[in-house]
């Protein structure tokens, strides 16, 4: 293949490796040192600097076809096509003469709405990245006629100059819609990859009355499909896998007018303190071969990992494909779910641990997106403070947040869908004097919503939340499903809980004129 024919503008290329198996590549990344291969066959890589996504750093080319169309603001900055076409022609310049690994492969399962993407890259362990995270034609002879709809060019250690090329930093993350390419460089960390394309997706597939969602997804033995939205600490991806039921995905998903699909081949799971007893399918995937741990701590003598060890990132993340869960559906497509289940982390402690909603309080929990984070998590932060993130991945959605949350609606209400408000987070006070909510009852609370076992339990209203509460659930303490009854002092929860209130109305803000009454009525009671 001629360099041109690689990526247009191409030329002087070094050697060109194209959809190596996962042993070449791990024989370039060990010649090339960009890792270790540890015990039981993981390899090891660090990402430097950049340990997590660099939000300030990603741009969407603004021109004549998406000036009215984009979301602008602070999760989609603009950038000018001249800006991008000059710092885009450094780029290939800076490939010249190097070594290439490209990966050619696709987003999305279904053949109607799925894109073609090639994935090219200057070090070995990121097109190992792609290879696992993206889905692989298994008719091995298209390869050769292989025509890529969106290219990604991936140079961690090209750095931009930002008096230049208009960029917040060295790292930039860059969409071009109308060229169809994606350019990122100045960041080794490989999520941008993934999410760059997420972000693409979200921009195409709505405007063909197709869902874009940030969420996880599984089926049951009985066909019933359920998604969970949440955000990073949820869990999201601790949850969907259930050794009693299919894991269809575990982060990104469309969802058509023939159901919903997956829009990856494989999962990048945080695996900070994971436990062989508590998610035993994500830990025993951290111990295969093709797997890549980013920044997990490693023994250079024994070649042990240590999964506790956070020294370099809390943010530590595993890419393994998505056929290494036992009970996954390579196939990554499934019928309209029956559940929606949306995740909350509320560090505050006043959410109650299981709620019904309405589709009107479904569309407005999904339009506010909350979590919390709690101290230590970044500096300054001494108590909880409340995230809100609409569609539960603002950072991943190019259109404006009531598109996807009215197709959301129209999806809700045409296919009956039952939705659930599950909070992961604190029980028996906030953070500090409470505890998180264990996980043992929080997956036997999804599985009595998921199993029926709901159907027939009486529900009643929380006084300033609105969701609906049951009154009892199999395997799960009375007292614990009621938040005020687990706090010692019941004033101090009535005040938190009316703050919680007035962070949500405070947010909403933005989205008061786009939403009905029945969305606005659906709101916390201040």
């Amino acid at each position: 293949m001629a360099n041109q024919d690689i990526y247009p503008g191409f030329k002087n290329l070094g050697h060109v490796y194209r959809n190596l198996p996962t042993p070449a590549l791990y024989s370039q990344i060990i010649r090339r040192r960009e890792g270790l291969i540890a015990h039981e066959g993981p390899i090891v890589v660090r990402t430097g600097q950049y340990t997590g996504r660099s939000p300030n750093d990603k741009f969407i080319v603004r021109d004549r076809f998406n000036s009215k169309k984009v979301w602008w603001g602070k999760v989609n900055r603009p950038i000018e096509p001249e800006v991008y076409k000059a710092l885009e022609a450094r780029l290939r310049a800076y490939f010249q003469g190097r070594d290439i690994y490209v990966h050619d492969c696709y987003a999305g399962a279904d053949p109607k709405y799925r894109l073609a993407l090639r994935v090219i890259n200057e070090s070995a362990w990121a097109n190992l990245f792609a290879r696992n995270m993206f889905r692989r034609d298994p008719d091995q002879a298209k390869k050769s006629d292989f025509v890529p709809e969106f290219t990604v060019l991936h140079a961690p250690n090209f750095k931009a100059n930002p008096e230049i090329d208009g960029t917040n930093s060295e790292a930039f993350i860059i969409a071009n819609f109308t060229e169809k390419t994606i350019i990122i460089g100045g960041t080794a960390y490989a999520g941008e990859i993934k999410k760059s394309v997420f972000s693409v997706m979200n921009y195409l597939l709505p405007q063909q009355r197709v869902l874009g969602m940030h969420c996880s997804a599984n089926q049951g033995p009985n066909g019933d499909v359920a998604i969970f939205f949440g955000l990073s600490g949820t869990g999201k991806t601790t949850l969907s896998s259930d050794p009693h039921r299919t894991l269809i995905g575990d982060d990104e998903h469309g969802w058509s007018n023939n159901g919903i699909f997956n829009y990856e081949g494989g999962c990048y799971a945080k695996v900070i303190n994971l436990s062989p007893e508590a998610e035993p399918e994500i830990y025993a995937c951290t111990r295969r071969f093709g797997t890549i741990l980013e920044n997990v701590a490693i023994d250079h003598a024994t070649r042990l990992i240590d999964l506790n060890d956070g020294s370099l990132t809390v943010n530590t993340r595993a890419s393994y494909p998505l056929n290494f869960i036992p009970n996954s559906d390579s196939d990554g497509l499934a019928e309209h779910p029956t559940n929606i289940i949306m995740l909350t982390a509320d560090a505050f402690g006043v959410m109650p641990p299981i709620a019904k909603m309405t589709p009107a309080q479904a569309m407005y929990h999904f339009l506010s997106g909350y979590t919390a984070k709690v101290a230590g998590t970044e500096r300054g932060i001494t108590e909880p403070q409340a995230t809100f993130s609409a569609c539960f991945g603002a950072p991943f959605m190019v259109l404006h947040p009531t598109v996807y949350a009215d197709l959301l609606g129209k999806k809700i209400r045409k296919h009956k869908v039952n939705c659930w408000l599950i909070n992961t987070g604190w029980t028996e006070g906030p953070y500090g004097v409470g505890h998180r909510m264990p996980i043992k009852q929080t997956r036997a609370m999804i599985h009595a919503a998921l199993g029926g076992a709901l159907d027939d339990v009486e529900f009643t209203p929380d006084p300033i939340f609105q969701v609906l509460v049951p009154k009892e659930v199999p395997g799960v303490p009375g007292e614990m499903l009621q938040p005020k009854a687990t706090w010692a002092d019941k004033r101090a929860y009535t005040a938190t809980a009316k703050k919680l209130a007035g962070l949500f109305a405070e947010n909403f803000k933005e989205y008061s004129e786009y939403a009905t009454e029945e969305i606005k009525a659906a709101a916390p009671k201040v």
